[in-house]
């Protein structure tokens, strides 16, 4: 895997031999690519960082789908904006990471841009820090639903509900810079599932484990109706991760949990994020989007 990854980076010419992508097109059917979004879209690793295109901070991975997907269309132009921690807000400002600024991203379209996609949300809605307050050394208790769901109203399910026109927005916004391009609007994996958790592994009682799960399907279900009301292609990244959870063993697990070690690759991971397992299976998903 390591001298496949090598090759990789140094060209597309390789990317056959990637698992992840699949084979390489003929002929390129695109020729500006831009990819936007957070860190799910970045694939954030400490492992194999990238800094080709944004700061260290944003903690872009060398082999996040995106880069897989510019490799396997061969596609001339990429512009890979994915940094960690972004918000919408990020799309249109500068966002400050550690180590430097990344430029707001939709500086990287163009009117000649013909490939966008776009994975962001799940710090807006607020889903991602409300993972941190989860987690718990008494598997009786329910900090998360203590903390969002006071007096039985979801707070979260309101915010992922709110969001859906910020989404929609932008991805009109991305067609005003970029009128030509095929948008495709990237939902989250299975991260966690919806019938139980694996504490003391990931130290989240059920009851809130199997609520985030649930969290996360909305959060996908209000991805798919802006993608529908914007004219997006809706990439479905959830259908076909069942069973590659965070509490899944080692080799079977698409998204780690909260000790921050992977075997795929080996060292240390951001936790609760894709490992290179979900990465590959995030490009195979937008590739067969796009017919490849």
């Amino acid at each position: 895997m390591r001298k496949i990854s090598a090759l990789l980076i140094a060209g597309a010419a390789v990317v056959a031999g990637w698992p992840g992508a699949g084979p390489a097109s003929a002929a390129p059917g695109f020729g500006e690519y831009v990819a936007l979004g957070d860190s799910w879209a970045a694939d954030a690793t400490v492992t194999t960082p990238s800094t080709e295109f944004v700061p260290l901070g944003c903690a872009q991975s060398a082999h996040d789908y995106a880069k897989q997907v510019a490799a396997a269309l061969a596609i001339p132009n990429f512009r890979d904006a994915t940094c960690g921690g972004a918000t919408v807000h990020d799309l249109t400002r500068p966002q400050e990471v550690t180590g430097g600024v990344n430029a707001p991203q939709f500086d990287r379209l163009t009117s000649s841009t013909d490939l966008v996609t776009l994975e962001i949300g799940g710090n807006d809605t607020g889903l991602a820090p409300a993972v941190q307050d989860c987690l718990t050394l008494d598997p009786a208790v329910s900090p998360c639903q203590a903390k969002w769901v006071p007096g039985g109203v979801d707070r979260i399910s309101a915010q992922i509900s709110a969001y859906e026109p910020t989404i929609v927005a932008a991805v009109r916004d991305i067609r005003e810079r970029s009128p030509h391009a095929r948008i495709l609007l990237v939902d989250y994996l299975e991260g966690i599932g919806i019938s139980s958790g694996c504490f003391p592994r990931i130290p989240i009682s059920d009851t809130d484990a199997v609520w985030v799960g649930r969290k996360l399907i909305e959060l996908d279900a209000m991805l798919a109706r802006a993608a529908t009301e914007s004219g997006a292609r809706f990439v479905d990244t959830y259908r076909g991760s069942a069973g590659h959870d965070a509490c899944q063993p080692p080799g079977t697990r698409w998204v780690e949990g909260l000790i921050p070690f992977s075997t795929d690759p080996a060292g240390l991971v951001v936790p609760f994020h894709p490992d290179q397992l979900g990465a590959d299976h995030q490009a195979r998903a937008v590739l067969a989007a796009l017919g490849r």
